[in-house]
């Protein structure tokens, strides 16, 4: 019987042929996987010209000093008071309070670290060596020594005056709560803008788009809601537009609100609130393609998921086109960006005004699939890696120049006193490979890892807008 099991003829079930030969599955498996890797080591080093490799190589010398991991440590202290013995059998000794505890309690002895005072500011008009050095959470003064107020914004560059605008959210009023279960919230003061052409010297240009003080029914009242302002520049109109998050006291209005001026510095007109594609919104940004097309992102269904849809060619409004992208995933405070051919988006969890962790997620085509990738956040502790550095991405601004580098612009809130919510900006680089697999697919990305960089003080290399053009 044995001698005619190994006579007998077996079929190729599990191998194939060619040209005689037979290779097993295994063998084809890993072929395959060999290729997917050869495939992602090429596109690491892949460059668009001959003189690209120069370029890379530069970037990574210039930016290897920013590119080192910074450690941070602190010592959380032990629960306030004694608790009577009673007490304790009854409910248990105190727990121990967690750092995010800490960050939220206003008399926490930590404060002082999470939100150093104005006598370590940084700006122009403070004497000293942090000149032209990024410190994160650290009070920053504008020319006339005034601390900056654009929470929640973004960064225009105007390519005909060379100058950087950056707009955000005033908060520079009274913080309360408008019924017991409300939020923090300030009064609609409007839009700050402030100018610069290094980044880190900002001059005041005064409020782009103005609160209504007397007409209760207008969307940008007093007493509703302005959030996370952004402008766009539309080469055929010329004109500049802001996208807004407009909502009420009890955020049930949910929509998104737009404004247009002639100039960076406005004054902006306010020209209507809709909720786009009949769905409501909340955070929201928008993000003008190289090809001059325009899309917005926001948070939608109770923050459950993102949309994403083109603009019209005026940038005034939204298309009927609209995708579901992170469906059921809990993610506000996106941030989008592009390197090269590939989109980046750094979303937050929804937590209010208490930190969370970062995700980045990729995409091939802006419109979808978007995979995630994982946290972007790299060095500090633990607790800073899963808080995002104790704060909320806003937005990230390419730095020209230097291909793959950029700065991630976040906001560490300060809920008992938002006009002090400080600003934490901080290096993001593109390179490397990614650690976490995609979480719907087989195996890793072929795009590579985005970080961001834990420092207390960082500055940009010399030259970082001509050296390397």
């Amino acid at each position: 019987m044995r001698m005619k099991m190994r006579n007998r003829q077996r079929k190729p079930s599990a191998s194939c042929w060619n040209g005689g030969g037979r290779c097993s599955l295994p063998v084809i498996i890993w072929g395959l996987v060999g290729c997917i890797i050869v495939i992602h080591l090429c596109s690491l080093v892949r460059y668009k010209d001959t003189g690209a490799a120069h370029v890379g190589f530069g970037r990574r010398t210039v930016f290897r000093e920013l590119e080192e991991v910074e450690e941070e440590s602190f010592q959380i202290p032990p629960p306030r008071g004694k608790r009577s013995p009673r007490a304790v059998k009854r409910r248990g000794p105190r727990k121990q309070p967690t750092a995010v505890d800490e960050f939220l309690d206003e008399s926490s002895d930590l404060r002082p670290f999470f939100f150093p005072d104005r006598r370590s500011a940084i700006g122009p008009t403070k004497e000293g060596n942090d000149s032209m050095y990024f410190c994160p959470a650290r009070i920053w003064l504008d020319t006339e020594g005034n601390p900056i107020q654009a929470h929640g914004g973004g960064i225009l560059f105007d390519e005909k005056r060379e100058t950087y605008y950056w707009y955000g959210e005033n908060k520079d009023g009274e913080t309360y709560h408008a019924h017991k279960q409300g939020a923090a919230r300030v009064d609609v003061i409007g839009v700050s803008c402030y100018s610069s052409k290094d980044l880190w010297t900002w001059k005041y240009e005064g409020i782009a788009l103005p609160g209504e003080e007397t007409n209760v029914t207008h969307d940008l009242h007093r007493s509703n809601v302005l959030e996370r302002p952004k402008v766009l520049y539309n080469d055929r109109t010329g004109q500049y537009i802001m996208w807004m998050h407009v909502d009420d006291v009890n955020y049930t209005k949910a929509s998104v609100g737009v404004a247009v001026a002639n100039s960076p510095t406005g004054p902006f007109e306010y020209l209507y609130s809709k909720r786009p594609h009949g769905f409501e919104s909340r955070d929201m940004t928008v993000f003008k393609d190289d090809d001059g097309k325009a899309y917005l992102v926001y948070s939608s269904e109770d923050n459950s998921e993102l949309h994403i849809g083109p603009l019209t060619d005026d940038y005034l409004d939204v298309t009927r086109f609209m995708r579901r992208i992170l469906v059921g995933q809990h993610r506000e405070a996106p941030a989008l960006f592009k390197h090269e051919s590939t989109y980046y988006m750094i979303t937050s969890d929804c937590t209010g005004w208490a930190p969370n962790r970062a995700l980045v997620h990729a995409a091939e085509s802006i419109m979808g699939p978007w995979e995630t990738m994982g946290t972007p956040c790299v060095g500090g502790n633990k607790i800073f890696r899963m808080t995002t550095f104790f704060s909320q991405g806003t937005f990230v601004l390419p730095l020209p120049g230097l291909p793959g580098s950029y700065i991630f612009m976040a906001d560490r809130w300060n809920p008992s006193e938002l006009r002090d919510s400080r600003y934490v900006w901080l290096p993001l680089t593109i390179g490397g490979v990614a650690d976490e697999p995609l979480e719907y697919n087989f195996g890793f990305p072929l795009w590579s890892r985005v970080s961001i960089y834990w420092h207390r003080r960082w500055r940009l290399p010399e030259g970082w807008r001509t050296a390397y053009t």
